[in-house]
Protein backbone atom coordinates (compact mmCIF):
# COMPACT_ATOMS: atom_id res chain seq x y z
CA UNK A 1 0.00 0.00 0.00
CA UNK A 2 2.74 2.40 1.03
CA UNK A 3 4.97 1.06 -1.37
CA UNK A 4 7.35 3.38 -3.53
CA UNK A 5 9.03 2.39 -6.45
CA UNK A 6 12.00 3.75 -5.80
CA UNK A 7 11.86 2.97 -1.83
CA UNK A 8 14.46 0.81 -1.07
CA UNK A 9 15.69 -0.25 2.90
CA UNK A 10 18.17 1.66 3.85
CA UNK A 11 20.65 0.47 7.30
CA UNK A 12 22.93 -2.52 7.78
CA UNK A 13 22.03 -5.73 8.05
CA UNK A 14 22.09 -8.35 11.06
CA UNK A 15 25.30 -10.32 9.62
CA UNK A 16 27.28 -6.96 8.44
CA UNK A 17 26.22 -5.35 12.13
CA UNK A 18 27.65 -8.88 13.67
CA UNK A 19 31.25 -8.61 11.33
CA UNK A 20 31.81 -5.07 12.24
CA UNK A 21 31.34 -6.03 15.98
CA UNK A 22 33.84 -8.94 15.95
CA UNK A 23 36.13 -6.66 13.99
CA UNK A 24 35.78 -3.64 16.69
CA UNK A 25 35.75 -6.12 19.53
CA UNK A 26 39.53 -7.54 18.59
CA UNK A 27 40.78 -4.17 17.26
CA UNK A 28 39.60 -2.89 21.34
CA UNK A 29 41.29 -5.99 22.53
CA UNK A 30 44.94 -6.08 20.59
CA UNK A 31 44.76 -1.79 21.65
CA UNK A 32 44.88 -2.87 25.31
CA UNK A 33 47.17 -5.90 25.26
CA UNK A 34 49.09 -3.31 23.64
CA UNK A 35 48.57 0.19 25.60
CA UNK A 36 50.87 -1.05 28.47
CA UNK A 37 53.52 -2.32 26.54
CA UNK A 38 53.91 1.31 24.66
CA UNK A 39 53.87 3.11 27.86
CA UNK A 40 56.39 0.86 29.54
CA UNK A 41 58.40 1.85 26.20
CA UNK A 42 57.48 5.40 26.78
CA UNK A 43 58.68 5.52 30.38
CA UNK A 44 62.11 3.74 28.95
CA UNK A 45 62.31 6.45 26.97
CA UNK A 46 61.99 8.96 28.99
CA UNK A 47 64.21 7.10 31.64
CA UNK A 48 67.23 7.09 28.91
CA UNK A 49 66.72 11.10 27.90
CA UNK A 50 66.74 12.13 31.81
CA UNK A 51 70.24 9.69 32.65
CA UNK A 52 71.57 11.31 29.47
CA UNK A 53 71.21 14.47 30.23
CA UNK A 54 72.24 14.20 34.05
CA UNK A 55 75.46 15.74 34.70
CA UNK A 56 75.86 13.47 37.94
CA UNK A 57 76.31 10.34 35.24
CA UNK A 58 78.15 12.02 32.68
CA UNK A 59 81.36 11.35 34.93
CA UNK A 60 80.79 7.96 36.20
CA UNK A 61 81.58 4.33 35.95
CA UNK A 62 79.52 1.94 33.59
CA UNK A 63 78.13 0.05 36.74
CA UNK A 64 77.13 3.29 38.54
CA UNK A 65 75.08 4.10 35.37
CA UNK A 66 73.17 0.84 35.13
CA UNK A 67 72.37 0.87 38.91
CA UNK A 68 70.90 4.48 38.46
CA UNK A 69 68.90 2.86 35.78
CA UNK A 70 67.31 -0.09 37.80
CA UNK A 71 66.38 2.57 40.90
CA UNK A 72 64.93 4.61 38.11
CA UNK A 73 63.23 1.51 36.63
CA UNK A 74 61.95 0.67 39.88
CA UNK A 75 60.13 3.81 40.44
CA UNK A 76 58.95 3.98 37.01
CA UNK A 77 57.44 0.19 36.97
CA UNK A 78 59.68 -1.22 34.12
CA UNK A 79 59.93 -4.59 34.59
CA UNK A 80 61.02 -6.05 30.51
CA UNK A 81 64.51 -4.81 30.86
CA UNK A 82 67.21 -3.70 33.82
CA UNK A 83 70.47 -1.93 33.94
CA UNK A 84 72.41 -4.81 32.63
CA UNK A 85 71.01 -4.47 28.80
CA UNK A 86 71.80 -0.67 29.06
CA UNK A 87 74.33 -0.17 25.77
CA UNK A 88 76.82 2.98 27.13
CA UNK A 89 78.98 4.36 24.65
CA UNK A 90 80.40 8.30 24.70
CA UNK A 91 80.13 10.48 21.82
CA UNK A 92 81.49 14.09 22.34
CA UNK A 93 82.15 13.96 25.64
CA UNK A 94 78.55 12.92 26.74
CA UNK A 95 77.06 9.80 27.19
CA UNK A 96 75.18 7.74 25.09
CA UNK A 97 72.43 4.76 26.59
CA UNK A 98 71.11 2.73 24.17
CA UNK A 99 68.76 -0.49 24.59
CA UNK A 100 66.94 -3.27 22.15
CA UNK A 101 64.66 -5.46 23.55
CA UNK A 102 61.69 -7.20 22.79
CA UNK A 103 58.22 -7.75 24.54
CA UNK A 104 55.84 -10.95 23.87
CA UNK A 105 52.71 -10.43 25.05
CA UNK A 106 49.84 -13.05 25.06
CA UNK A 107 46.76 -12.11 22.93
CA UNK A 108 44.58 -15.16 23.36
CA UNK A 109 44.60 -19.01 23.39
CA UNK A 110 48.08 -19.61 21.60
CA UNK A 111 48.40 -16.22 19.83
CA UNK A 112 50.66 -13.65 21.20
CA UNK A 113 52.24 -10.33 19.75
CA UNK A 114 55.84 -10.11 19.42
CA UNK A 115 57.11 -6.21 19.50
CA UNK A 116 60.61 -5.25 19.10
CA UNK A 117 62.27 -2.27 20.70
CA UNK A 118 65.09 -0.14 19.69
CA UNK A 119 65.54 3.06 22.03
CA UNK A 120 68.31 5.35 22.50
CA UNK A 121 69.13 8.56 24.12
CA UNK A 122 70.66 9.60 21.06
CA UNK A 123 67.58 10.29 19.30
Amino acid sequence: MWRDIGYRQRGMGLLALIFWALVSVFVFMVALKILPVYKENMAIKKTLSAMASDSILQNGEKWEIRKSFNERADIDDISSVNGGDLEIDKEDGRIVLGIAYSVKTPLFANISLYIDFNESSGK
